[in-house]
């Protein structure tokens, strides 16, 4: 297996990138081809004592930055560290990561990997911690902001066979997004998707709402990919109100203080259960090719995390499956 970084990705690059990348390098004893300027990353690597001997290098010096235009930003910059990788990544038995802009990710994808066959669109599937301990899987959150039903319809089916290969769930329950639970709820997309879903060959449970997110009572939640994107966002940003919220309680008094000195290290294990940076990253799901999106500001222990998930993905039968199960022929779009 061929794991290959995006070094120059994210808003931590090259530096939190090489660290992290090195970590899961030794903790795999396997190499990792590091894409980008090849200077920086070893200027990385001498400040920090790293050895070189854990690493290929491929030298790139363009970096598609958050603000360009994901389209003209792949088509123009064909030396950047993005378009590089993802054009090595087309040799089998290969995994790609990057930290980089998620729009110019999903358009190199389709450039230089394509769609499996007889996916319609791919979507970026984030995996969620819920309250029972478990992972539920979201997707699409953000790769397609308008969606017809079909692709709900197959964001289903590839994220069923992602957590049955990846999870071992036999028959992963899958809801639908929605505003209510009854089968009538929602606007005319999310009635056609509910009738598509109700007949496909998976554990369809029906339709969920936003507020039952991390009850865990079903494994997979389809969306569009604007609505599971506010969501996300959402989600990110209740988390960081809520424990700046208790700090700032926790210095209101000395006795608070105490107590929350008393609290730390539970609310600090609560915290932990939902920190992205113990999940790594998110697989790209109906690219021709195991495609992983790390988050944008991520450290160096969320780079290693999301190096193994790209391993554990880049290993599996997931991509081969969906092709086998004849994704075209099931929905029969």
């Amino acid at each position: 297996m061929k794991i290959i970084v995006d070094a120059m990705g994210g808003d931590n690059a090259p530096e939190q990138i090489v660290m992290g990348a090195a970590q899961a390098a030794e903790e795999l004893g396997k190499k990792i081809t590091l894409v980008g300027d090849v200077a920086r990353i070893q200027e990385v690597l001498t400040r920090y004592s790293i050895q070189e001997e854990w690493f290929d290098f491929v030298d790139a010096k363009e970096v598609i930055s958050n603000e360009e235009e994901p389209a003209q930003a792949v088509r123009r910059k064909k030396d950047s560290s993005l378009c590089v990788g993802l054009n090595l990544a087309k040799e089998k038995n290969s995994v790609f990561l990057s930290a980089g802009s998620t729009g110019a990710l999903l358009t190199g994808a389709l450039v230089y990997l394509g769609r499996i066959k007889g996916i319609k669109r791919p979507a970026i599937a984030i995996l969620i911690p819920n309250k029972l301990g478990k992972m539920t899987m979201l997707l699409d959150a953000g790769a397609n902001a308008d969606c017809k039903a079909e692709y709900l319809q197959q964001f289903a089916l590839m994220g069923s066979i992602y957590m049955k290969n990846m999870y071992q769930l036999q028959a992963p329950k899958v809801a639908l997004l929605n505003i209510g639970t009854e089968a009538a709820k929602g606007n005319a997309l999310m009635k056609e998707a509910y009738d598509l879903l109700e007949g496909e060959e998976i554990a369809f449970v029906g339709n969920m709402e936003g507020r039952s997110l991390f009850d865990g009572d079903c494994d997979i939640i389809v969306c569009d990919g604007f609505s599971g994107n506010v969501v996300l966002k959402t989600i990110e940003g209740t988390a960081k109100m809520f424990f700046g919220g208790i700090k700032e309680i926790m210095r209101q008094s000395a006795v608070i203080k105490l107590a929350g000195a008393l609290m730390k290290k539970p609310i600090k294990a609560f915290a932990g259960k939902y920190d992205y940076t113990a999940y790594g990253g998110s697989p790209l799901l109906g690219v021709n090719g195991a495609v992983i999106k790390a988050h944008g500001s991520s450290d160096a222990t969320a780079i290693k995390n999301a190096v193994f998930a790209g391993y554990e993905y880049g290993q599996s039968k997931i991509i081969s499956e969906i092709l086998e199960k004849g994704i075209e022929k099931n929905t029969n779009i």
